[in-house]
């Protein structure tokens, strides 16, 4: 049984190790005559590519992808499209010390028990080297929205490190691009950028929150119960390595409220024109978008490859102590925004499509 795929009319599956020859993706059901060509997907993959910034993983791969199926004259013809990125900078070296025992905080100890093998270098498949596949299914499904839906816009952005918040009366969707950490508040930069020095040049790492919006779809995507549009966003974010927590909406804040605060009141211009007064739901009502901004956020844990020494065990159950080495990400929350961004679009699309059938 496959557990490497996600979706159900849009369908991936993604492949790869971190120190392998390639990554990849398999997608299935995008639908035909969208416009696909390498550099439209490369733009995507090159806001999570490694090595942009002193405050992420130094390894330096291009993530240069490459088309073998599913495209003709730059157009997706509705068969299976294959996406191929080949890794060109491993240093498998970096993590001989660490082949017999297991990083605290990492998916090294579970992979060995369940499978009773693992792929030590860089995490293998449980690498935040995966999510470069994600990105790329993702941008194949924001170009397909692109034609199906042209006004709906899909934006991720860092909201809070550590315990350092951004502040919301600052909030500049115009800052986002202009900084390494998607950040929408430009005071905030400098506190980041002075924060997380200070942990890299202390060997350590931090979480952070991320969250993402997509605005402009239209309401009556999703369905109740089992297909809930919130249920498969949860599923997708939590999905993502490393994500330890998912919201939409007010998220866990809905249980501090009563029921006067968190009520989105309903009032109307005309037959087609609903406005809410406010949007605590993010914009899922009964697992169906309401036609308000859909709003997600998600928590990432901190990096477990660090260079402090931790108590561990190696595979013979031995208790010893370990110190990895080799590049790794300060905060690896940074590199999920374009991931997070990416997941959305494929909920939304493959959604999109679920409706269709059903409602025409």
């Amino acid at each position: 049984m496959s557990m490497n795929s996600f979706g159900h009319l849009y369908r991936f599956t993604t492949w790869g190790e971190s120190h392998g020859k390639a990554i990849g993706v398999t997608i299935d059901g995008c639908p035909p005559k969208v416009d696909l060509t390498e550099k439209k997907i490369q733009k995507f993959l090159d806001k999570r590519k490694p090595g942009q910034s002193r405050f992420t993983t130094q390894r330096k791969e291009p993530d240069t992808v490459e088309i073998l199926s599913g495209v003709f004259e730059g157009k997706t013809t509705g068969t299976p499209i294959q996406l191929m990125i080949k890794n060109l900078d491993q240093r498998s070296k970096d993590y001989s010390k660490i082949s017999t025992s297991f990083r605290p905080g990492h998916a090294d100890i579970t992979y060995f028990q369940k499978y009773g093998i693992r792929d030590y270098r860089g995490g293998g498949r449980s690498s935040a080297r995966e999510t470069a596949a994600r990105v790329a299914a993702g941008a194949v499904a924001r170009l397909a929205l692109k034609k199906i839906l042209p006004r709906l816009e899909i934006l991720g952005y860092l909201v809070q490190i550590g315990n350092k918040k951004i502040n919301w009366n600052h909030f500049d969707k115009r800052q986002i691009s202009k900084n390494p950490f998607w950040c929408p508040d430009k005071e905030m930069v400098e506190d980041w950028s002075l924060y997380l020095s200070k942990i890299r040049k202390d060997g350590n790492s931090i979480g952070a929150i991320i969250e993402v919006i997509a605005k402009n779809l239209p309401a009556g995507i999703g369905a109740p119960i089992y297909n809930k549009l919130d249920t498969q966003i949860a599923s997708a974010m939590m999905s993502i390595n490393a994500v330890k927590g998912v919201e939409i909406g007010e998220g866990m804040n809905a249980a501090t409220l009563t029921g006067n605060e968190n009520a989105d009141e309903i009032r109307s211009t005309s037959k087609k024109n609903t406005i809410y007064k406010s949007n605590k739901s993010g914009g899922i009502l009964g697992g169906i978008s309401t036609g308000q901004d859909i709003i997600t956020r998600f928590a990432v844990k901190p990096t477990s490859s660090i260079l402090k020494p931790k108590n561990t065990i190696d595979e013979d159950y031995n208790n010893v102590q370990i110190q990895t080495t080799g590049r790794h990400d300060p905060c690896v929350g940074i590199r999920a925004v374009p991931v997070g961004e990416a997941m959305l679009a494929c909920v939304l699309l493959d959604q999109y499509l679920i409706n269709r059938g059903q409602i025409g």
